[in-house]
């Protein structure tokens, strides 16, 4: 009798799972489609390329998805900052590649027009600025120049959304001092 009761339970319990596992993959589903150009945004911004900034979203997603539920009210926040802190690790993995690169050997030149070698050369030297930046600074900036509202950014630190202000100009303070050290090394 009692394995009669147990296999008429069983699959009830079975199939409450498996709709609980749906509606899991749901929810994930609507919080990715919501929250993916956001993350792309972030990364773009510190990065500049849109390749890489999707990998960067790609790499948080997968790290988001089954540690942290989307219906938590900081999942956003953590996405946000996810994005940015990756973003900023492949820019000092590239500067690091970059270094190892020139002890070995010069790159070819590629040929460019003039004003598109400025503006390279400007957006390098603006992201190692941003590089060297404590990680707190550059998640600041690249969340507040890829368009995330200073409640958005407060999510994503952990602070006031009324600390944002002080935040977002301290780091601007200290990247312009790095700007100003870069140019004053050339």
């Amino acid at each position: 009798m009692m394995a009669t009761v147990r296999m008429l339970r069983a699959p009830g319990a079975a199939l409450v799972a498996q709709q609980a596992r749906q509606d899991d993959e749901r929810s994930f589903e609507r919080f990715f489609v919501t929250h993916y150009e956001r993350v792309v945004l972030i990364a773009y911004k510190v990065l500049g390329d849109r390749q890489s900034a999707e990998d960067v979203a790609q790499d948080v997603f997968l790290s988001f998805h089954g540690r942290v539920d989307p219906s938590a009210e900081w999942a956003p926040g953590w996405l946000w900052a996810a994005s940015a802190h990756r973003a900023l690790n492949m820019v000092r993995g590239s500067k690091r590649r970059r270094d190892r690169e020139l002890r070995v050997g010069p790159a070819a030149p590629r040929p460019d027009p003039l004003d598109s070698a400025i503006a390279a050369e400007q957006r390098v030297v603006v992201r190692a600025a941003l590089a060297r930046l404590p990680q707190r600074q550059a998640e600041v900036i690249a969340m507040r120049a890829s368009g995330l509202s200073y409640a958005d950014i407060a999510s994503a630190v952990g602070v006031q959304p009324g600390s944002v202000g002080t935040l977002i100009s301290r780091a601007q303070k200290s990247l312009r001092k790095e700007l100003t050290r870069a140019q004053a090394s050339i």
